[in-house]
């Protein structure tokens, strides 16, 4: 059949985990098999045809630094781009693609294929092999056993899948796809903890059915920013997206539907995403409003599919055509599809390692949704931290892992582990204490070099990061020794309604002001000439600009995780017993014994456990 006798890596899911997971364990040279029930759903984008947005956007980029797939997948199914946040300051910038649904799959199905260590198998996996607590291969539902040194389990909603709609609901992973069984009972015999979440999804319109003329439409920005690294591709011909609104009468049909309703009716146990709620929650929830924005998205080039984001519901479907027709500009809207919610199984990921490696069964890791995450960014970077990690236990090389400072990565597996989650969880700008430091702009900066060493980041990367760095370097030396006059920039700062100057000074000085940017500098003869002469690029003159700009506030995050780092390096033994800390609290032992964290910087972030805790473990460490 074509099934190899053993392999390094056998990844359970092509979703957007299971992707990234094959790719990352592929390319550092682990023969990795991929079992997906259906080959054809690859990377699919089971919700949004959209990638990025707030905080989602800087882990695509981080993804990309480090040498994965998605940034590049992404660029090439873009159909439209928007750098979100823009008018606030440079830690909230975030890229959002609107991508072909069709071409995203396409994309990655070809990338998958064109790694010679990925081999591919259609089928649905039942159980773990485990032998002397260790993974060491898998069984599918047709009864073939397939060996491997490590397993990945990236199941998404599938495990004990089960989808609603109304008063209806069957077992499914997706719509029109069957639920994984088996897995689940067997992680509980094996001692580990589960949970029931659910999400939902919207209905898919007919868009030749929908009055645009009554929307207001929303562009792409003109100048385009794509999310690799490594490729700058050009965006012709964007599509548009479009804006509309519910209403009271609209809020009136869907309450009509409550009764029949699985989340109002107790049929859903599972915990919904707080942040991205359905249009009956959001009613609910936020009685003092009127009306709710959706967006009419488009799922590609070559469909008249429509995705209406933000009316996400399981409501049953002739109240969500009837609500639907009461909306500005879809009056004579058709259903390709109604939406839906599903309700699936989870596994807390405080059972897991900083790898993603699960305490209780050696050398099998989790990622994506089985680890109650929500979001194809938060998905993928988990797959190839789990990937690569796979890889690096298999070949008995050094564990990679990110911090808190060095990625949003690093902040998302971090708040997994040591917290937790009892709802879908979903990344934010503010859940990193140092996002001034975590920029989409410099995650080539921060993260390239460390992709590079551990051999995913390919040598074009690195070229590429060299340039750039050295260009800064040169551009950053001139703004501080070249000199303007007066004359030429009092007109500017007179426009910007900033002081204006009575001698020359140095063009660093003025793009220090918060008013005057690095455009306004551009009267400078000087400077224009130097931009030309050395083809300073445009993320270049960014990253130069966000330096100069808020070079105080850097400068003391940097500080404050050089402090943290401190704690992060006093590891703590992974046997050691809390139980002999007699000066602890009873619920800082049970925590600390529940998490067992890897370092004191780790310990200090578990609930539960007190900074007089953390004394009290400082002095059992020598500190």
């Amino acid at each position: 059949m074509g099934i190899e006798e053993k392999y390094d890596v056998i990844v359970v899911g092509g979703g957007h985990a299971g992707c990234e997971a094959a790719h990352s364990a592929a390319t550092l040279g682990s023969k990795v098999l991929l079992v997906s029930q259906n080959l054809e759903t690859i990377a699919r984008m089971s919700c949004n045809p959209a990638m990025g947005g707030i905080a989602k956007g800087q882990i695509v980029r981080e993804i990309d630094a480090l040498g994965g797939m998605s940034g590049i997948i992404t660029d090439k199914s873009t159909i439209q781009f928007r750098m979100l946040n823009k008018s606030k300051g440079p830690a909230m910038w975030s890229p959002r693609a609107q991508c072909d649904r069709k071409k995203f799959e396409r994309e990655w199905r070809i990338a998958l294929e064109k790694n010679v260590n990925i081999d591919f198998y259609q089928d649905s996996v039942d159980s773990v092999i485990i032998m002397d607590r260790k993974a060491v291969g898998v069984k599918t539902k047709m009864g073939v056993r397939i060996d491997s040194k490590s397993v990945i389990l990236c199941n998404g909603t599938f495990l004990n899948g089960l989808i609603h709609l109304g008063d209806k609901n069957y077992k499914g992973g997706r719509s029109g796809e069957p639920a994984a069984e088996g897995i689940t009972k067997q992680l509980i015999e094996l001692g580990f903890t589960h949970g029931r979440m659910k999400t939902g999804t919207p209905p898919r319109l007919d868009g030749r059915s929908i009055d645009y003329s009554k929307t207001e439409e929303q562009f792409g920005d003109k100048n385009y920013d794509s999310f690799s690294f490594l490729i700058k591709n050009k965006l012709e011909n964007q599509k548009s997206c479009f804006i509309t609104y519910t209403s009271e009468e609209v809020h009136e049909i869907l309450k009509e539907g409550f009764e029949k309703s699985p989340m109002f009716s107790g049929r859903i146990k599972g915990l919904g995403p707080r942040y991205c709620p359905s249009i009956e929650d959001k009613i609910v929830r936020f009685k003092e409003k009127k009306r709710h924005q959706l967006f009419i998205e488009p799922e590609g080039r070559e469909t008249i599919e429509i995705y209406l984001n933000g009316f996400s519901t399981s409501l049953p479907e002739n109240i969500q055509i009837k609500a639907l027709r009461k909306i500005k500009g879809l009056e004579k809207a058709k259903l390709f599809r109604a939406g839906y919610a599903i309700e699936y199984d989870y596994f807390p990921p405080t059972q897991l390692k900083n790898t993603l490696e699960t305490k209780i069964i050696e050398n099998l890791f989790f990622c994506g949704q089985i680890n109650g995450t929500t979001g194809y960014e938060e998905a993928a970077c988990q797959g190839l931290i789990a990937g690569v990690n796979a890889h690096q236990k298999v070949k008995k090389k050094k564990e990679f892992i990110l911090t808190r400072s060095d990625a949003y990565i690093g902040v998302l597996i971090d708040d997994l582990i040591t917290k937790g989650t009892e709802e879908p969880y979903r990344m934010f700008t503010s859940r990193a204490e140092y996002r001034l430091l975590l920029r989409q702009d410099n995650a080539d900066v921060r993260l390239t070099k460390k992709g590079y060493e551990l051999g995913l980041a390919c040598k074009s990367r690195m070229q590429n990061l060299n340039q750039k760095i050295r260009q800064t370097e040169i551009l950053s030396k001139f703004l501080n020794k070249q000199n303007i006059e007066p004359t030429i920039i009092n007109k500017i700062l007179e426009k910007r309604g900033s002081t204006k100057v009575n001698q020359k000074k140095k063009l660093f000085s003025f793009l220090s002001r918060p008013h005057v940017s690095f455009t306004d500098l551009l009267v400078s003869e000087e400077l224009t000439k130097f931009i030309k002469k050395n083809n300073i690029t445009k993320d270049v003159i960014e990253q130069v600009e966000i330096t100069i700009k808020y070079g105080g506030y850097l400068n003391k995050e940097a500080e404050s995780a050089k402090k943290l780092s401190k704690l992060e390096g006093i590891q703590i033994p992974e046997d050691f017993d809390y139980k002999k800390l007699h000066s602890i609290s009873t619920e800082g032992k049970e925590k600390l014994n529940e998490i067992k964290p890897i370092s004191i910087g780790q310990a200090s972030r578990i609930s539960g456990v007190s900074p007089s805790d953390i004394n009290v473990l400082l002095i059992y460490m020598g500190r």
